[in-house]
Order: structure tokens, then sequence, then C-alpha cells
């Protein structure tokens, strides 16, 4: 990735809410960290992999350890690649090395590359409470998340739930809506959907 040499001012100040957020509670939030252009052409990517059957059933563990248990997990996913050659999945990723080139010369982070993958969960799916950092590769340094769901309502559920010592926090699955938190500190889950959720969803990495 190329040194850090400045933004607009509208990038600027969005990566900036997300990084206070962050450091004020542990759990950055942006409700416009992802423009609407560009949420619903990723959407409308992911359920073209789902109705050309690549989205795939998402296990825990990592390629050593990896395993499928649909009581403890029911979304799948499909990862995101330079590879594809998706206009859509290329915005994200300069957006998101945009965002890493301000983190690391704003907080001195030191992030060196990422990975992202599309999630989907089911009407009734869930994910158990975890961490997202593996016990065997330490490399994931923050998670990051940002949804695809326009007109969420509170019935809708599927709501994500970070545990803190003393402030746990329930966040709505809304279009655009980006959250941000160190992997290896915050145990979370998803609740029980009750609509079609959709994310994408991905981690910061160190080498």
């Amino acid at each position: 990735m190329s040194v850090y040499s400045g933004l607009n001012k509208p990038l600027e100040k969005d990566f900036e809410i997300l990084i206070a957020s962050f450091i004020e509670n542990k759990v950055g939030i942006s409700a416009n960290f992802l423009k609407n252009d560009l949420a619903e052409n990723l959407k409308i990517n992911l359920l073209s992999l789902l109705e050309q059957k690549l989205m795939f059933a998402a296990g825990t563990g990592n390629a050593e350890k990896l395993a499928h248990n649909n009581s403890i997990r029911g979304d799948s996913i499909y990862w995101l690649d330079r590879k594809h050659d998706n206009k859509f999945e290329n915005e994200f990723f300069d957006h998101i090395e945009d965002f890493i080139r301000y983190l690391n010369h704003s907080c001195y982070t030191g992030i060196t590359g990422y990975e992202f993958h599309y999630s989907l969960y089911e009407i009734g799916s869930f994910y158990k409470k975890h961490l997202d950092q593996f016990q065997n590769n330490q490399s994931r340094q923050y998670s990051l998340i940002s949804y695809l769901n326009n007109d969420w309502k509170e019935e809708d559920g599927g709501n994500l739930l970070i545990h803190q010592l003393n402030n746990n926090q329930e966040i709505s699955p809304t279009q655009g809506k980006t959250v941000f938190f160190k992997s290896n500190e915050l145990a979370h889950e998803v609740s029980i959907t009750q609509q079609r959720r959709m994310s994408i969803t991905g981690w910061l990495k160190k080498d």
C-alpha cells in the first residue's frame, strides 16, 4: 500500500467519525462509512452470487482448524478478491485502503493487509458469542463490518451484540453503517434474524 498522501474532506470526516467513536467506546460506528450507491451495488452482487449458488456455509476456525456447525453459526459467505475484477468489490477495496492509510497515519496502527467476505444470514439464522482472532494466528487486528440492509426494522432482529464489561452494545445492521473494533478484545454475536441479513465482514491485519 502506498504512503498516506491526504484525502478529500468528506472521506476524512467519515473516517474520523469511525475512529473517534472507537477511541471513546472501543466500538467505532459510522452511519455513512459506505455510501448508498456502493452498498446497493455490492448487495446486488451478493444476491447474484447467491443465485449462482456461489455462497457457501461459513465455518469456525481458520484453515488449520476449520469446522462447520450451524448450531454456532448459520451464515453463508463468499470471499472478496481483486482477482475477481469486479468493479464494485474493487471500489470497496479502494475505500478500505484509503481508510487503512488514514488509520496508520493518524493512529500508528501498522496495518499491512486485510481480508473481507460477503455474509448472508437467512431468516432464523444467527452467530453465537465469539472472538474474531484465532488462537493459532494473531494477524487479525481490527474487525470491520459494513451492512447492506435497506429499511431494517427493530422487529427484524439480527442485531450485532457486542459484549463489554460494563457497557454491552446492540447495533442494528442498517445499510451503509460500519462497525469497527479490536478483533482480540470484544466478544460479540449476531442475534436471530427475522429477515435476510447481508453485510461485508472482514479484518484489518498485521503481519
